[in-house]
Parts: structure tokens; C-alpha cells; sequence
């Protein structure tokens, strides 16, 4: 397991007793002496003063393997993620393909329902997407606000979030992909067309593209982001692609 921000080390000692090896990255230098003491009756806890977002977790997960006696299943990230990084956090595992079979983790509820969001909700955007084409994302339970002391001003949810054997949808560039999937929210009020020509231009060549593309995916010019599957914004992607854009 690798644990982020794993604070004084309460729940690194419950996974120390459940996985085969816990990798505990913790960047306050204040809390590791602590966490040393907390944890010292544990020699399957690896603890690394690190950023996360500086830290190479794939080769982590190598450099644990080749430490361990017993070979390990997978690995799995869990953790009480900082808020105001959450989301640079998560797709910081998906976008450097982190071998780990789930993610695990508490964030703001309002970002969790976000990532778990379905089509033609309020909180279904860019970030659902980019997340749910690698993994499954379900909210698991809330954490009020009120078992914080001091109590925070928003309530918390635990995510788990499961790889996907193979991405949900195949699509001819995953970057492309992703880029019109963000272009298309970019103004969430606005139709998918104004979106687009927000993107790639408004040229009468460019627009005749779109058109075309847009017919191909069957998505009419009037419909909103927020309305399209995954497997349509692979369809558009792939059409745009292929129209040159």
C-alpha cells in the first residue's frame, strides 16, 4: 500500500497489519520522528519524506518489490489527501499510469462527487472523464463535518476508485481525447458548438469540420457537454481527428 500523508500514523498502523508492505510518504519532516515511534514494532513500513507530487510512485512500487521476501498481489494507494491538491494529486496516478490496482482515499465531497459524477448531472465535467476512462469511481460514504475538530466548513467522502482492465472506451489519441473533453466544458452553459469553436477556431474551414464531425458522432451542434457518455466524446474525438482538427 502507499499512503499518503499519513500524518501521525493511526491508519498506517491498521495497513501495516493487513498488507504485505506500506509505503507511508508524509512531507512534514516534524512528523517523522513521530510516525518512527509510532510505527516501530512494524518492519513492513517503508516511511519516505517526499512531496507526493515530486515522487515517482512507479518506482516505488519496484523498488518495494525487489525488497520483499514474498511476492506482492498489487499495490494500492490510499489517503486523507490534502484538499487544496486533490485533483492534481489523482491525476498525477493517472496520467503517469501508477501500476495500482485502486485508489482509496478521503477528499472534499464536493470533488468526489465530481470524479463520480454520470452524464447529465450537475457535477459531471472534464475531471469525471479523465478519471473514469482508467478506473470505476463510486463514493463509498460521507465523512460530516462534524467529526472534524475544529469542524471544517464542508463535509468529506471516501472515494474508491478501482483500474479498469483496459480503458473504458478506445479512442485513436487518448491526449486528443482529453482535450476535447475539457474544450467541450469549457463554458458549462454553452452548447457543444460554441465550446468547440471557442477551440479550434471559427473559420468557415474549421466550422465545415465540426460539421462534419459532429454529424459523424450523431451529436446535434445544440447539445451540451455535460449531456455526452464517454463513448460519444470517443466518437467525437475520433471524428474531429479525422476531419484534421
Amino acid at each position: 500500500v502507499i499512503e499518503v500523508g499519513p500524518g501521525v500514523g493511526v491508519i498506517t498502523k491498521e495497513l501495516a497489519q493487513r498488507a504485505g508492505y506500506v509505503a507511508a510518504i508524509e512531507i512534514d519532516k516534524r512528523l517523522i520522528p513521530v510516525l518512527q515511534d509510532t510505527l516501530s514494532d512494524f518492519d513492513n513500513v517503508e516511511i519516505v519524506n517526499e512531496d507526493i507530487l515530486k515522487v515517482d510512485v512507479n518506482s516505488l512500487i519496484e523498488g518495494v518489490k525487489s525488497k520483499v521476501n514474498t511476492p506482492l498481489r498489487n499495490a494500492k494507494i490510499v489517503g486523507n489527501l490534502p484538499y487544496y491538491i486533490t485533483t492534481p494529486i489523482v491525476m498525477k496516478f493517472l496520467e503517469e499510469k501508477v501500476d495500482v490496482s485502486g485508489i482509496t482515499v478521503m477528499m472534499q465531497k464536493e470533488v468526489a462527487d465530481r470524479i463520480s459524477a454520470q452524464p447529465n448531472t450537475k457535477a459531471y465535467g472534464s475531471l469525471s472523464i479523465a478519471v473514469q476512462y482508467y478506473m470505476t469511481a463510486k463514493v463509498a460514504f460521507i465523512v460530516p463535518r462534524t467529526v472534524f475538530v475544529p469542524a471544517p466548513n464542508v463535509d468529506s467522502a471516501i472515494l474508491k476508485m478501482v483500474r479498469r482492465p483496459e480503458p473504458a472506451v478506445a479512442v485513436e489519441d487518448e491526449n486528443f481525447f482529453f482535450k476535447v473533453s475539457k474544450a467541450s466544458f469549457t463554458h458549462r452553459r454553452k452548447t457543444l458548438w460554441n465550446n468547440l469553436t471557442g477551440y479550434f477556431g471559427k473559420t468557415e474551414e474549421i466550422k465545415d469540420k465540426l460539421t462534419k464531425a459532429l454529424d459523424q458522432a450523431g451529436l446535434s451542434p445544440s447539445v451540451r457537454g455535460e449531456a455526452l457518455s464517454l463513448e460519444e466524446f470517443a466518437s467525437l474525438a475520433d471524428a474531429l481527428k479525422g476531419q484534421g482538427l
